[in-house]
């Protein structure tokens, strides 16, 4: 038989343990599981730790990459700046350029002479230009024009104003505007933008002409004064100014050298002559109200003849007084009243004056005058 081990050892080994055996190995584990979590959250903080750090070295990579780009864009947007500086400036500078000549400030004339515009004036209707002339009915003279070198900003400037007698010399001028550079855009009045009259201080020699203007604002035309004396040049004209329509009436005196002899009018009357027409008219001007006068062209054997339209009217009446040569210009109905053209006139004032009707017969135009004593 094998050897037994003895009972006291046997029951030794299979007794359980104590109490206080086991929980000094329970405080051992617990011991080894703090130090495992310690070990847990010292790790856990250091990967925090790492987590932080890569964060903030990420926002600083970002921040600096950030600062080279703008470093990198900073003289593109330097010169989007100075280009948009410099083209801020060709536009205030070409914007001044256009006021200055809107203005007719010291900027140069355009090489091109601009198209004339149209007309407020209703052309339809019986009207005076260059002036403020009443409306039929009411109770006051017309105003004249013609009597100042200035007026409403604009001058009147001739470049010579001495001519010899019999002989045909070019007349220059220019209107110029409030700046001092000549005018160079005005409206279209009854086809023309302007209307030139000239005539001896003693109402002799009338002619009525239509220069033409060059692209610097220079009006000119060929001009025979026949007689020794002073005339008188009338502009009648609308300068266009800013968008808006001037319509004015300037006027300076030029001189023939040699003797004058100043004529005596002819007596008022009711008909006149030209060398192929009799003229005549019914009405009487007057000063407190505007007045009808009827014009009955005939030709030499007292026959009516055909009026045909001259510059946008049947006729035009050029009225002008004896003393100062003031100056009313009249255009008439736009229907003939039986074959006569009808005008309405208000005298400016009482005193002696010189009507002068331009008319159109057969494509040739005419004139005829008349005398006409206002009391």
């Amino acid at each position: 038989m094998p050897d037994q081990p003895p009972a006291e050892a046997t029951k030794a080994a299979e007794a359980p343990e104590t109490p206080e055996k086991a929980k000094a190995e329970e405080s051992k584990a617990e011991g080894a599981k703090a130090q495992e979590a310690q070990a847990e959250g010292a790790q856990a903080g250091e990967s925090k730790a790492e987590g932080a750090k890569a964060q903030e070295a990420q926002a600083e990579e970002a921040k600096a990459e950030e600062l080279g780009i703008r470093a990198a864009n900073a003289p593109d947007n330097a010169a989007f700046r100075l280009a948009a500086i410099g083209a801020l400036l060709i536009v205030v500078l070409f914007a001044g350029y256009g006021l200055g000549r809107l203005n007719n400030g010291t900027a140069a004339p355009a090489a091109t002479t601009p198209t004339p515009t149209a007309s407020v004036v209703d052309e339809s209707q019986p009207h005076t230009h260059g002036t403020t002339a009443p409306v039929p009915g009411a109770g006051a003279g017309a105003a004249v024009g013609g009597l100042s070198l200035s007026s409403s900003g604009l001058t009147l400037a001739p470049t010579t104003t001495t001519f010899p007698a019999n002989k045909t010399q070019k007349l220059e001028f220019t209107i110029n505007g409030p700046g001092g550079a000549p005018v160079t855009t005005y409206a279209i009045v009854h086809d023309k933008p302007l209307h030139l009259i000239v005539i001896r201080r003693d109402l002799t020699g009338f002619q009525h002409l239509h220069p033409e203007m060059a692209a610097d604002g220079t009006w000119s035309i060929d001009l025979t004064l026949p007689e020794p004396g002073s005339y008188r040049m009338i502009a009648d004209f609308t300068a266009v100014l800013g968008g808006s329509q001037i319509a004015t009436t300037l006027g300076s005196d030029l001189t023939v050298a040699g003797g004058y002899a100043p004529v005596t009018l002819p007596d008022p009357a009711r008909a006149a002559a030209t060398s192929d027409f009799r003229v005549a008219y019914e009405g009487t001007p007057a000063t407190e109200s505007t007045q009808p006068l009827l014009m009955t062209v005939t030709d030499t054997a007292g026959k009516p003849v055909t009026v045909e339209p001259y510059l946008g009217a049947f006729g035009h009446l050029v009225v002008l007084r004896q003393g100062d040569t003031g100056y009313v210009h009249v255009h008439p109905e736009n229907q003939l009243i039986d074959g006569k053209i009808k005008f309405w006139l208000a005298a400016p004032s009482p005193g002696t004056y010189r009507m002068f009707l331009d008319f159109q017969v057969a494509g040739k135009v005419s004139t005829a005058a008349w005398t006409v004593v206002v009391s």
